[in-house]
């Protein structure tokens, strides 16, 4: 029987697998928008590819619950009914709740001071109302204890639910009043973290997380239909 050798330098994903990477990333940062239709001519020049991967990979997100199909219309990105949003909302908050509690058990010294550093740079931010840099390392401390609880399942699940609201999650508009209430959790954040109190860290980590629902709704969710 003839041997056949493995071939080389041939990869072996779907071109259009990393065009639905490429454009889970544009939602996710939020320059395909909520509501927003997807301009088909715009991303296969964009990317340099033809319409064919850019269809199959707006289906791959449209089963994601990314995009939705338009009939003879396209596709556009998904909004949230306020009944979705409320029942993604929980689930994060239960999955951040629980990493917290693991973290405070197996995490490192050197971990929450890397995650401390994070908060003043982030607190700086607020003080100089430098937003872009205030939410990215927002975003950042909240995926560091996911991360410091080192389950990946439990990170593996977060990070599947969370792609629809994680933009406007970190980026929404708040009032002065709710920006301070949520710097004040984060300083308690902290605080626990560095007790390894888990249970005072999912309190907080719960109610914090549950106060972006009206927030996340003004600007992302819809009323059901």
């Amino acid at each position: 029987m003839n041997r056949i050798e493995p071939s080389i330098g041939i990869s072996r994903r779907y071109l259009h697998d990393e065009v639905a990477d490429r454009m889970r990333e544009l939602i996710n940062d939020g320059e395909l928008e909520p509501r927003a239709r997807v301009n088909e001519s715009e991303l296969t020049e964009r990317f340099g590819i033809s319409r064919t991967p850019l269809r199959e990979a707006i289906k791959i997100l449209a089963t994601e619950g990314l995009l939705e199909l338009l009939p003879n219309r396209g596709a556009r990105v998904a909004s949230i009914s306020q009944t979705e949003l409320e029942e993604m909302i929980e689930i994060v908050a239960g999955l951040e709740a629980t990493a917290c509690d693991i973290a405070c058990r197996v995490i490192s010294e050197a971990e929450i001071e890397a995650i401390a550093a994070k908060h003043d740079a982030m607190i700086e931010a607020w003080k100089a109302r430098d937003t872009v840099p205030y939410f990215r390392l927002n975003r950042e401390i909240h995926e560091a204890i996911m991360q410091a609880s080192r389950n990946t399942k439990l990170r593996s699940l977060y990070l599947g639910l969370t792609g629809r609201i994680q933009r406007t999650r970190y980026t929404a508009h708040q009032t002065d009043e709710q920006w301070a209430r949520a710097v004040d959790e984060h300083e308690r954040m902290i605080r626990y973290l560095r007790a390894r109190d888990g249970n005072a860290l999912a309190a907080v980590m719960r109610d914090h997380i549950r106060s972006k629902k009206p927030v996340i709704a003004a600007m992302y969710g819809e009323e059901d239909g």
